[in-house]
């Protein structure tokens, strides 16, 4: 079965509006023949009549009212359609899909995200909390455009992998302990702890500090969740290790934050597929690339 071109139903609206086949093809940049033909072609796949002409007038039947009618619907969605997808193709306008680790997501996302809806403010993020080896996974399958992921991470065929930030860990206390000036691995193990889940790099890294004083502590509660664990150490429930970005903002009042001996970094980067980037996508690693710290 032949399918309905959307010229020639754009030709039925024109004769339906201006009222005559001439009149028609001066609208829409045809020769005469040329709407002559539409039409009947539009009538053989319909299998009616779909003009009257009385006196010079030329007129929709019942049948070609009701195609003008969805026709007119369909014609003005095609357009914002296109119209859409040509915002998204200028990076005016469009989805992009970001995965990152909860710490991210707690200050360092949302300065991005901030700073993207005052330039571009019809690009939606979409946000998953997902751990580096997911996120790169989604993106190697087509499932996500953008990651911040930990480092190191082995090389991925098809992703680019670029380092991001590389912030200190730091120390976070009950405010009332007696604490040294600066925290070691000794002195912390033997502190009850509130720790990230041992599925984190971020896990992985207090793991292999805590190691260089010869410990091996059992924290007294695991969470991925960091506004929850300093919860839990304003309550005096036990002391962490965290990232402390730069410019974020000082912890509860109940907390007292010291420096590592030896010092701790997190570093972060930023996956992507490698290739031609959409513009939206170009947008979003813009505005990351905006927080870079060295």
């Amino acid at each position: 079965m032949r399918e309905i071109s959307l010229d020639r139903l754009r030709t039925l609206v024109a004769i339906a509006d201006h009222g005559s086949f001439a009149a028609a093809a001066q609208v829409l940049h045809l020769a005469p023949p040329t709407v002559s033909l539409h039409i009947a072609e539009l009538e053989r796949r319909v299998g009616a009549p779909l003009l009257s002409r009385r006196r010079g007038n030329v007129r929709p039947s019942a049948v070609g009212e009701l195609l003008v009618e969805r026709a007119r619907r369909m014609l003005v969605e095609i357009e914002s359609t296109l119209d859409d997808v040509s915002r998204q193709v200028q990076g005016l306008a469009g989805r992009v899909r970001l995965g990152a680790s909860t710490g991210a997501i707690s200050h360092l996302l949302p300065q991005a995200i901030a700073r993207l809806r005052e330039d571009h403010p019809d690009i939606d993020v979409q946000i998953a909390v997902l751990t580096s080896q997911d996120a790169l996974a989604r993106l190697a399958q087509g499932k996500l455009d953008v990651g911040l992921v930990a480092l190191p991470q082995s090389p991925v065929a098809g992703l680019a992998i670029r380092p991001w930030r590389r912030d200190p860990v730091m120390a976070f206390l009950p405010a009332d302990w007696r604490a040294p000036a600066r925290v070691t691995p000794t002195w912390l193990a033997a502190q009850p702890l509130i720790l990230n889940d041992a599925g984190t790099r971020l896990s992985r890294l207090v793991s292999e500090w805590f190691a260089l004083g010869g410990h091996r502590p059992a924290p007294r509660i695991e969470l991925n969740y960091n506004d929850a664990i300093k919860s839990l150490v304003a309550a005096g429930y036990g002391a962490t290790l965290l990232p402390h970005e730069a410019g974020a903002l000082q912890p509860d009042a109940r907390i007292a934050m010291r420096p590592l001996r030896p010092a701790l970094w997190r570093e972060l980067g930023i996956a992507y597929r490698s290739g031609p980037v959409e513009r939206a996508t170009q947008r979003v690693l813009d505005a990351l690339w905006e927080l870079k710290a060295r």
